[in-house]
């Protein structure tokens, strides 16, 4: 299998430390509100690597954090705390929110059809943990007190800006605006491990430390939780492209520091879903929801379908109008695949031809596009039901599109039929009289409709696109 490493810029081949076992660390939500789209884009991507791991054989591990404390509104630990944020907005507590939107999450999971990580811990479990690695971090002489809080030194690493290849011009303070100015930070890239004292006086959950009554740094929670679940050794650790600096770079120095050697060899990062106006974030206000696409007629796998299409490692561009044309196909080939008898015997040449296929696509750095690319070769082969079925069902074990679940098209109401129906003789006479243009422009304000029309030997029929 070949994955790209954010690590080493290049595309290798993925060994794991121990053969055949991948464990796997995915960067959680933070739970203060609802994930929009974009960043359940990210998970999506994940879960068809899960998916292609487990589908190639590795016996998979992977672990989820959930971040309900800790993580400012700037990844430079400056700003009020995101859970503390959310509970002002609904006037709850901390604890409350961190419940009611790690359910809402997901729920959201479920219905992206996505594998349930097999460890999920949130942050507020592991104080001891997070304790402890300072310690270390203090002991060894990569930590030091200032101003009340505890800063790891980024001073002390040769090669702190590997991950992200930083120019470190480009993180002068006021530069860029997810590093802020702290007057007790020796050196502008050192990062908080723990906080008895900042600009927010408020902040809800405390626990007891050797330094003071305080809290966790954001950074310090994924390295604490890796290493509790996974060992000593991660394989792949996921996340989005924004997650690359200050977040997981902060990761890997706090973590190598402590362990005394390399921690994870393979770094997995997917791009932003984007809009015309830029990358989708929470921080606009008005962001999309699985929930609101399905107040908007959209079923879920449909989004699903959509992100499916592009390569994790491209930005991808949302519209309605693109959705639509993802969703009238994802209609269409559930309606296509569902209806697959499953009588006969499977040609086991050709299901291993495809499957070797598919597999391979898959295993090229998760070319998901091409994966479909074969699917839809097999849909088209001179090949019995049975075979097709069978195929369907191994591919969609990573698809996860719920291909072979009885498909239930939308009722056509009366007036939706009638409308058809008279379009359709109104291009017949279109057609008669020459007038090629009119019957095309009628076929387009069909499918505009939801309509599409097939000319048979029987006439013209129509269905939902």
């Amino acid at each position: 299998m070949r994955l790209y490493n954010t690590a080493t810029r290049t595309v290798e081949e993925f060994h794991p430390h121990e053969e055949g076992k991948a464990a796997v660390y995915t960067c959680g939500p933070t739970v203060y509100h609802f994930a929009h789209i974009g960043n359940l884009r990210s998970y999506i991507c994940e879960d068809v690597l899960v998916k292609t791991l487990i589908y190639a054989g590795y016996e998979l591990k992977r672990v989820m954090n959930i971040t309900d404390v800790g993580h400012l509104s700037s990844d430079a630990d400056t700003g009020e705390d995101k859970m503390l944020k959310g509970a002002k907005r609904e006037h709850k507590t901390v604890l409350q929110i961190a419940e009611q939107y790690t359910k809402a999450f997901f729920a959201d999971f479920n219905k992206l059809n996505m594998r349930m990580p097999d460890v999920i811990e949130p942050a507020t479990h592991c104080i001891p943990e997070f304790i402890h690695m300072i310690e270390v971090l203090l002991e060894k002489g990569y930590a030091y007190q200032a101003g009340e809080n505890v800063y790891f030194d980024t001073s002390k690493l040769q090669n702190y800006y590997a991950l992200s290849n930083q120019n470190e011009e480009e993180l002068k303070e006021g530069v860029r605006d997810d590093v802020g100015v702290d007057e007790n930070k020796r050196n502008k890239t050192d990062f908080v491990l723990w906080f008895t004292k900042s600009k927010f006086e408020d902040q809800e959950l405390k626990w007891e430390s050797p330094w003071g009554y305080g809290y966790p740094g954001w950074h310090i929670e994924c390295s604490c939780i890796g290493i509790k679940h996974l060992g000593e050794y991660m394989d792949i650790h996921c996340g989005g492209v924004d997650n690359i600096f200050p977040h997981h770079t902060n990761e890997i120095a706090q973590s190598e520091a402590f362990l005394g050697h390399p921690w994870c060899r393979y770094w997995f990062h997917v791009h932003h879903l984007v809009e015309k106006g830029g990358k989708m974030s929470k921080s606009k206000g008005d962001f999309l929801t699985v929930s609101l696409l399905e107040e908007k007629g959209y079923d879920p796998l449909a989004y699903r379908y959509f992100c499916l299409q592009s390569h994790y490692r491209k930005p991808l561009e949302f519209s309605y109008e693109v959705l639509d044309q993802m969703a009238a196909a994802y209609e269409k080939l559930r309606r296509r695949t569902s209806e697959l008898s499953a009588e006969g015997e499977v040609d086991k040449a050709v299901f291993e031809k495809y499957r070797s296929r598919f597999s391979e696509a898959l295993q090229d750095d998760l070319n998901t596009s091409m994966a479909f690319t074969v699917f839809y070769d097999m849909l088209k082969e001179d090949t019995n039901d049975a075979t097709k079925r069978a195929l369907t069902e191994s591919m969609d074990s990573v698809f996860s599109l719920k291909l072979l679940e009885p498909y239930a098209a939308a009722e056509v109401d009366e007036e939706l039929a009638a409308f058809a129906e008279a379009k359709i003789a109104e291009r017949a006479e279109a057609k008669k009289a020459k007038d090629f243009a009119k019957a095309d422009a009628i076929r387009e304000e069909l499918l505009a409709k939801g309509i599409v029309i097939k000319d048979t030997r029987e006439g013209t029929k129509w269905e939902r696109a």
